[in-house]
């Protein structure tokens, strides 16, 4: 399976901080936002990602991540001439894709929680159909809604209903098959000018090939659109590593864990970071394993 990040637009919502850099390069606390959907990625076991963003910032996004050889990964570019909608992603990123599954992740989502990764194995083992997920929200008018039958299957999909039909909003994270490039390639533009990404869906549901897994209380989903939503999200790093000992979204750790480098390169790269509290972090690992 592949991964594509879609990074792009302008994060108007956060002007003047984003009007000359990347909303997805802004720092959650101690590291930039994109790395936090590049770990739920790399938890699902994906190792080949497709970064798609503008013209302007895709040279920012190369400069921070390369190749992705440092953390065993195979990182790629593309650029969004113009903002298409989400489902642009699949047509943008089909040479990509190629013969293989994809998941698509928004570069302002991220996730975190005991039991993310075992949820995330669950979608990404479907070899056939879509899945997408469902987060219970407060505010359930201001995103996408899941109406769903008593077996717990998704009966339709919702745009900012005024009368919402369940609690659960729709984040930006979807997981689908190779045919998801050629389904994107027959939806019509929306009012809005955009290839929709529940058009996508709402094509898999009428194949009856639309799977759901919805989040439980152990798994938090924060979208970071908003300068109090950065905020919040920065606190809520800061209070979890602060607390446990462990970093969120520490893509060199993962990375470790999931067996794409070797303890000793995972603590190299620390020593070169290791007058940051996040390259000591690294380093603690090659000493004596505190965290383990």
């Amino acid at each position: 399976m592949k991964g594509i990040i879609l990074a792009g637009g302008k994060g108007t919502r956060l002007y003047p901080s984003t009007k000359v850099i990347s909303k997805q390069l802004l720092a959650i606390y101690d590291k930039p936002l994109i790395y936090y959907p590049l770990s739920t990625l790399m938890l699902a076991g994906i190792r080949d990602v497709l970064i798609i963003s503008t013209r302007e910032d895709t040279p920012n996004f190369e400069r921070l991540l390369g190749d992705g050889s440092h953390v065993g990964m195979n990182i790629c570019y593309a650029v969004q001439k113009v903002p298409r909608g989400l489902a642009d992603a699949f047509i943008i990123g089909e040479s990509f894709i190629g013969n293989d599954n994809v998941c698509l992740i928004l570069g302002d989502n991220f996730f975190y929680g005991t039991d993310i990764t075992l949820v995330l194995s669950r979608a990404a083992g479907r070899r056939r159909g879509a899945t997408i997920f469902g987060y219970p929200v407060k505010n359930p008018q201001d995103f996408g809604v899941l109406e769903l039958g008593r077996d717990g299957k998704v009966l339709s999909i919702e745009e900012k209903p005024s009368n919402p039909k369940s609690n659960y909003a729709v984040p930006g994270l979807y997981f689908y098959d190779n045919r998801v490039s050629d389904i994107a390639k027959e939806v019509k533009p929306s009012r809005r000018g955009e290839i929709e990404i529940t058009s996508v869906n709402n094509a898999y549901l009428k194949l009856g090939e639309l799977h759901v897994e919805l989040f439980g209380r152990g798994i938090t989903w924060l979208d970071t659109g908003s300068p109090s939503a950065l905020l919040k999200a920065s606190t809520f790093v800061e209070t979890v590593q602060a607390n446990t000992g462990y970093y969120i979204a520490c893509i060199e750790e993962i990375a470790w864990r999931r067996g794409f480098i070797t303890k000793e390169q995972m603590t190299a790269i620390g020593e070169s970071l290791k007058m940051t509290e996040y390259g000591q972090y690294l380093m603690s690992y090659g000493r004596e394993c505190v965290y383990e």
